[in-house]
């Protein structure tokens, strides 16, 4: 054989190799259902589990289940008719961005909703802080264009103040219950409008926010949960974090992945604050991070898994859960240094609830502590995305020797009583 033809062998050989090479990336990335990787929880001498190459039977059950409704992709299914010229009044509804993402996805929904109903121009909203008197402009955190674009043909949208609100004073404001309904605009909101031409609106969240203490969807909610196919749209279709904060968010993401590389890349998000649980009165109104800590470990995830909590920097409420789970994070570890300085500034911290909810939303698996309005947010997210895995602690753990993660399954999903199902299909 010439030296010619050996090389060509060569090549042939090395390009066969990057094939097989390629084709088992792809299978790992797209295939492989969640912790596809065996492991065991066995006592160790410290007191905490460890990983080894056998088996978690819950965990590899949550898995398959959950990854089976994975497959079994929700697609949109609201089709709200197109405004039509005709429909639109001179007027115009202004509103602004409160508390967090969790109320902003509910308050654009609503906003949309009342004006689409009196044929009102929607006002491009500011982002107001906790801070009294602090305010962010809507592009601070969201993507401006993607918002008008998202909601083309559904409402009028203008990025302008009109005339009227140039002093807040000056506007009459109406507060409507979340998820107004039409009857309610027709009711109460649309003659104020019509005598006034122009409204401001603010999202009322009743205390009953708090479902109870196990966080199941009362039997009232489980009667009536269909979402206006317009909020619909607005709710999961129209915010968008703008760039810069989305490198931020997916650059943690990636580290904490990057992190759990021994679980087949992925983490646990905890939403746990310990200044929310000592607020909560009552003994089953917040788990605390140590009851959590034990929640996961008795449902058989071992001692490499990564946790990430929602807490902004280490408190010693942290340190039980961290005797359980070495790798446990705050954001604050975790957030590029350079980004420090600006994202995790005390005095706005509307980014810090950004990140929050956004890994929680993207998380592998997500825990909460307490039944609000966060938990039924994010699981609103995760629903649209076929982000099933979504653990609710629960005393009944401790007497049951043969836990089951699939028991333990969020009933927003296991019962399919989340409003969001009424908006995909």
């Amino acid at each position: 054989m010439t030296s010619m033809e050996l090389r060509q062998a060569l090549a042939g050989l090395l390009t066969l190799s990057m094939f097989i090479m390629l084709g088992n990336m792809v299978k790992k990335d797209h295939f492989d259902p969640y912790f596809s990787v065996d492991v065991e929880a066995t006592p160790s001498t410290s007191g905490t589990v460890t990983v080894t190459g056998q088996s978690l039977a819950t965990v590899s059950h949550l898995s398959k289940e959950t990854s089976k409704q994975t497959a079994d992709s929700l697609k949109p299914c609201w089709n709200p008719p197109m405004l039509k010229e005709s429909e639109q009044s001179k007027g115009f509804i202004t509103f602004s961005l409160t508390n967090g993402p969790e109320y902003h996805l509910s308050q654009i929904a609503d906003a949309v909703v009342v004006a689409r109903y009196v044929g009102a121009t929607l006002v491009l909203p500011d982002i107001r802080s906790s801070k009294q008197g602090y305010r962010m402009n809507f592009g601070d955190i969201y993507d401006v264009q993607k918002f008008l674009d998202s909601l083309n043909g559904i409402v009028k949208v203008t990025r302008t103040q009109p005339p009227q609100a140039s002093s807040n004073g000056n506007l009459p404001t109406v507060k409507v219950p979340n998820r107004v309904t039409e009857d309610y605009i027709e009711r109460i909101v649309k003659p104020i409008y019509q005598a006034k031409g122009t409204l401001r609106i603010e999202s009322n969240f009743p205390s009953s926010l708090i479902i109870n203490s196990t966080m199941a969807p009362s039997d009232q909610k489980k009667k009536k949960n269909l979402m206006n196919p317009a909020a619909c749209k607005a709710m999961f279709g129209s915010l968008q974090l703008q760039q810069e904060v989305q490198e931020v968010v997916g650059s943690m993401v990636h580290k904490l992945r990057t992190w759990s590389q021994n679980l087949n890349g992925k983490f646990i998000a905890v939403d746990f604050k310990s200044e929310m649980c000592d607020a909560q009165r009552g003994r089953n109104s917040c788990y605390k991070a140590d009851e959590i800590g034990v929640f996961l470990k008795k449902l058989g995830f071992g001692q490499e898994t990564v946790v990430y909590v929602t807490q902004l920097r280490w408190h010693s409420d942290l340190d039980a859960l961290k005797n359980i789970f070495p790798k446990t994070y705050t954001k604050e570890s975790i957030i590029p240094e350079e980004k420090r300085g600006k994202f995790l500034n005390s005095e706005i911290s509307e980014y810090e609830k950004v990140i929050d909810f956004n890994l929680c939303s993207e998380s592998d698996v997500f825990v909460p502590s307490l039944p609000d309005l966060f938990y039924t947010n994010v699981v609103a997210v995760r629903i649209a995305s076929g982000k099933n895995q979504i653990l609710v602690p629960s005393d009944e753990i401790a007497s049951n020797n043969a836990a089951s993660a699939s028991d333990f399954i969020s009933p927003y999903v296991s019962q399919k009583t989340h409003f969001a199902y009424s908006c995909f299909c």
